[in-house]
């Protein structure tokens, strides 16, 4: 309920049930059915700030951002209030997606945050989360870092299967679908909405032999050192059911063993094939790097202990 003016004013019931219409069909994927019903919507109640909002997100979930933006702050300007009101996120996403930076400023700061003026992109950090990649597809849980409300920069290495790469930014939604434990800590999960700025680094798949943790964590350094990223997926990755995604999850301490009925193991080539606890030697792993130099670091890591180390089916796949 909102106050126009100084009249109380209560939405229709014809707009009430051509609203609810509308979402059944967006929350069965029919985005181009739902726009006619929330247009019309909008004629039965124009001065209503929910008909505006409802149509920016629906552009929104179509990726329509010039059109998400218009009705966004058409949104806004009809709100009875200010602070917190979930238009202002949402036209900030809308903002960002355009690069509309004074904008999306506006909207943070109306919404609460503490976000400071300038120029060019918001730099606004808000520490690390994990963010689900490719959500409407063979989605991933990865971990990276909040530039602002709407980016995260990923510092996991996806799998190939996303269709992202190491140090790309992605734009995400603002509502969580799940979340990750880590030291008894809890992290929202985020779901990707698109790719906001692509990433030139390729990745690679590469099978180690590595006796130890520690000939494994050697690798690892190297490649931080060079200023690239390496992954050990054959202990970092777990396959779970969407359900078990979009749940409240512990997250991995590299023991393969199951977590919960939903957990079907983790990603590798020895992976089931040893005892819980035990250190399984040969490991798939991830590499964030251009060609050359993770052929020379590979080659450096076997030739300082080649009787612990070994590698082979070096591959890009993405």
């Amino acid at each position: 309920m909102r106050f126009f003016s100084k009249e109380r004013h209560r939405p229709s019931t014809t707009w009430r049930r051509t609203t609810n219409e509308a979402f059944e069909l967006i929350d069965s994927g029919r985005l181009d059915e739902a726009g006619p019903l929330l247009l019309r919507a909008a004629d039965l109640e124009p001065w209503l700030s929910d008909s505006w909002f409802n149509l920016a997100l629906l552009h929104k979930f179509r990726r329509d951002w010039e059109q998400a933006r218009a009705a966004g702050l058409r949104a806004v300007a009809l709100l009875g209030r200010d602070r917190g009101a979930p238009d202002w996120w949402n036209l900030g996403i809308c903002a960002t997606a355009l690069q509309d930076w004074p904008l999306a400023r506006r909207a943070w700061q109306a919404y609460g945050l503490k976000v400071a003026s300038g120029d060019g992109p918001v730099d606004h950090p808000l520490g690390s989360t994990p963010v689900r990649l490719s959500p409407q597809g063979e989605s991933e849980v990865v971990w990276g870092r909040r530039l602002d409300p709407a980016r995260v920069e990923v510092l996991s290495i996806p799998l190939p299967s996303s269709g992202r790469r190491w140090g790309e930014v992605v734009l995400h939604d603002g509502v969580p679908n799940g979340e990750r434990v880590t030291d008894g800590i809890g992290y929202p999960v985020f779901d990707e909405i698109e790719l906001w700025a692509p990433s030139p680094v390729p990745t690679f798949v590469v099978v180690l032999q590595a006796a130890t943790p520690e000939d494994r964590d050697e690798l690892e350094e190297a490649v931080a050192a060079a200023g690239y990223a390496a992954e050990d997926w054959t202990s970092s990755v777990r396959l779970l059911c969407r359900d078990c995604s979009e749940s409240r999850i512990q997250t991995d301490d590299g023991v393969i063993e199951p977590q919960d009925p939903h957990d079907h193991g983790h990603l590798g080539p020895s992976a089931g094939r040893a005892p819980a606890g035990a250190w399984l030697v040969e490991r798939e792993y991830g590499v964030a790097a251009p060609q050359a130099l993770v052929a020379q670091l590979l080659d450096e890591w076997v030739a300082a202990s080649p009787d612990t180390r070994d590698y082979r089916d070096l591959e890009e796949v993405c």
